[in-house]
C-alpha cells in the first residue's frame, strides 16, 4: 500500500461520518426521525441480575438507553459490563429483572431482535484468511436489505485494502472492518465493544468521526468501553457501574461536575518534618504528597478559605509556591472515585 493510498484511505474515512449516515438513513429515513423523537427507550433494563453459582456479577441494575443516543457503558474489568451486553444481545438469559430493547425481549424475541442490531467486537470473529470485501459481502447476504458492501468499505476508508487478507490488516483496519461488519445491515442499535481501541491518534479521530455519523442518521450507539476519550468526546450519556451495580448516570461533564475535586499545592521546595507538621495542624485535612513539595486538600475544591490558609501559611514560612489547582473534579477523578468506594464495600 502506497503513502498515496494510505492518504486516501485516511481522507475517505475522515469524509464517512456523514455519507454513512446518508446510507443508512436509505431505507429507515422516516423511521429514524420517528425513533429519535420517540418516547421508547432503545434499551430499557429494570432490577437485573445475572449468577454464576452464589456470585452475582450482575446485581440489580437499571439502565436506560434512549434513541438515538451515544450511551456509554464504563466499568472496571470484572465490573459486569460484558454480561450484561451478552444479555442485551440474548446471548444469555438473565437470573432476574426485565430487559427490552428495541420493545423485544432479548430472549424471546432474539431472531427479530438480531436483524435490528448490530455487533462490533473488539477482538475475534473474524475468519483470518477472509479477504474485507469477501467478508462484508458475506455478512450483507444475512440481511434483508443490507447496505451495498463495496460503498461501505469505501466510506470506511477500506477500499484500499479490500482485497488483503484479514490476517495482514492492522489493528486500526481491523476495527474499522469490524465497525462496517456491524453497520452492513443497517442497524436501529449499533453495540460497539472498545471501538477504537489499539488505533493510532489520527485512525481514533477518523473512526469517532463514523460514530458521530450513526448518531446523525437516528441510530443508537451503546459503547463498552475503558477509553474516557471516548466517553467524553462520543457520549451524550455514561453509566458507571461496579460489581454489577450502578454508580452514577448522567453526561459526561455532569458526572464530573456534581463533586468537588482536591485542592491542590505544590511549594518550590521540599518541607522539613517541622513545616509539615505545621502545615497539618493548620489544614488537618491535608495531606502532605511523598516528595514533600506538595499537599492535597480533599474534595473542597476552590474553597476561598482554604486557598487562604494555604497562602498565609506559606508566606508565613517563607515558601514559595510553584502551583495551585483548584477545581472541580475531572471525569477521570470522578471516576476512580466512584469505583474504588464501590471497591472497599465488596466483600474481600
Amino acid at each position: 500500500m502506497t503513502r498515496g493510498d494510505r492518504v486516501e484511505a485516511g481522507s475517505a474515512a475522515v469524509r464517512a461520518g456523514s455519507t454513512l449516515a446518508a446510507g443508512i438513513v436509505e431505507t429507515t429515513e422516516a423511521a429514524g426521525a420517528a425513533a429519535v423523537e420517540s418516547a421508547e427507550a432503545a434499551v430499557e433494563v429494570r432490577g437485573l441480575v445475572k449468577r454464576y453459582g452464589d456470585r452475582s456479577v450482575v446485581d440489580g441494575l437499571d439502565l436506560t438507553v434512549r434513541r438515538g443516543e451515544i450511551f456509554a457503558l464504563l466499568g472496571p474489568n470484572g465490573a459486569g459490563k460484558t454480561t450484561t451486553v451478552e444479555i442485551l444481545e440474548g446471548y444469555r438469559r438473565p437470573d432476574g429483572g426485565s430487559v427490552r430493547v428495541l420493545g423485544l425481549d432479548p430472549v424471546r424475541d432474539a431472531a427479530a431482535l438480531r436483524a435490528r442490531i448490530g455487533l462490533m467486537l473488539q477482538s475475534g470473529g473474524v475468519y483470518q484468511y477472509g479477504r474485507p470485501r469477501e467478508l462484508v459481502h458475506l455478512f450483507a447476504a444475512f440481511y434483508r436489505d443490507p447496505m451495498d458492501a463495496d460503498t461501505l468499505l469505501e466510506q470506511v476508508g477500506l477500499a484500499a485494502v479490500a482485497s488483503r487478507p484479514y490476517r495482514t490488516l492492522s489493528g486500526g483496519e481491523r476495527q474499522r472492518l469490524a465497525l462496517a461488519l456491524a453497520l452492513v445491515g443497517r442497524p436501529e442499535l449499533a453495540i460497539l465493544d472498545e471501538p477504537t481501541a489499539g488505533m493510532d491518534p489520527a485512525v481514533r479521530a477518523q473512526t469517532r468521526e463514523l460514530i458521530r455519523g450513526l448518531r446523525t442518521s437516528g441510530v443508537t450507539v451503546l459503547l463498552t468501553t475503558h477509553d474516557l476519550g471516548d466517553v467524553e468526546t462520543l457520549a451524550d450519556r455514561v453509566a458507571i457501574i461496579a460489581a454489577g451495580r450502578l454508580l452514577a448516570e448522567g453526561a459526561p461533564a455532569s458526572l464530573a461536575s456534581t463533586a468537588d475535586g482536591d485542592l491542590v499545592v505544590r511549594f518550590t521546595r521540599p518541607l522539613t518534618d517541622t513545616e509539615a507538621g505545621g502545615l497539618r495542624a493548620t489544614l488537618p485535612r491535608a495531606t502532605v504528597d511523598d516528595d514533600r513539595a506538595g499537599a492535597r486538600l480533599p474534595r473542597i475544591a476552590a474553597d476561598p478559605a482554604a486557598v487562604a490558609a494555604i497562602a498565609t501559611w506559606a508566606a508565613g514560612h517563607g515558601l514559595a509556591i510553584s502551583a495551585l489547582n483548584a477545581g472541580r473534579q475531572s471525569l477521570e477523578e470522578r471516576y476512580l472515585a466512584l469505583v474504588g468506594a464501590a471497591e472497599a464495600e465488596v466483600p474481600a
